[in-house]
């Protein structure tokens, strides 16, 4: 399993080793034993899957008091998965990044993102449909879910749009009703 940076420090790319043969293929996508070992989280206490059409946006959403890490694996379809850095005390806070996520890469790669505490996750669906599984560190706590605008202008996040062939990104109406950043209670610092 390859654990690879990206721009945002401590977000990471993880690709399991695919084992295939005339049969199909055998890929671990998660082990504990591996998992500590890289310095990522071995214990995840829940599992959510979801089903999007071509253009659903779904967040920016993070966790107060019950803050989750997210480790995302596209299923089926094609997204484009944000992590927004929301750590105050991060070189990176304010910053995101984008990364498209598909079932597997062009060059044939499994392909995860590890998205710890202290982040916002959204993503846009590119495909006609997606399924998107994600494990979390920490249940889902209603009383700390937090959402931030998708297109807010201080973040500048630079959603690929023009893949939707004129669709307008289709927002549930909490993630509608969602906080600027400026106006967002953010984690507090560790």
């Amino acid at each position: 399993m390859q654990i690879l940076d990206t721009p945002l420090r401590d977000v990471k790319l993880v690709q399991p080793r695919r084992f295939g043969d005339d049969r199909g293929w055998f890929a671990e996508v998660f082990n504990t034993s591996t998992f500590g070992a890289s310095a990522l989280p071995d214990n995840f206490v829940q599992d959510n899957h979801s089903f999007s059409r071509k253009g659903v946006l779904r967040g920016l959403h993070y966790q107060l008091g019950k803050p989750q890490g997210k480790l995302v694996r596209c299923l089926s379809g094609h997204i484009w998965d944000v992590a927004v850095d929301l750590r105050r005390d991060s070189p990176d806070f304010g910053k995101y990044a984008g990364f498209d996520l598909k079932p597997m890469t062009d060059t044939g790669d499994l392909q995860m993102l590890w998205i710890p505490e202290g982040f916002g996750h959204g993503f846009l669906v590119l495909s006609e449909t997606a399924e998107v599984l994600y494990k979390t560190t920490n249940l889902y706590h209603p009383a700390g879910e937090r959402s931030i605008r998708w297109d807010d202008a201080t973040l500048a996040i630079d959603w690929p749009l023009a893949a939707l062939g004129g669709l307008t990104p289709v927002v549930s109406a909490k993630d509608e009703a969602a906080v600027l950043f400026t106006a967002a209670e953010l984690p507090p610092v560790a």
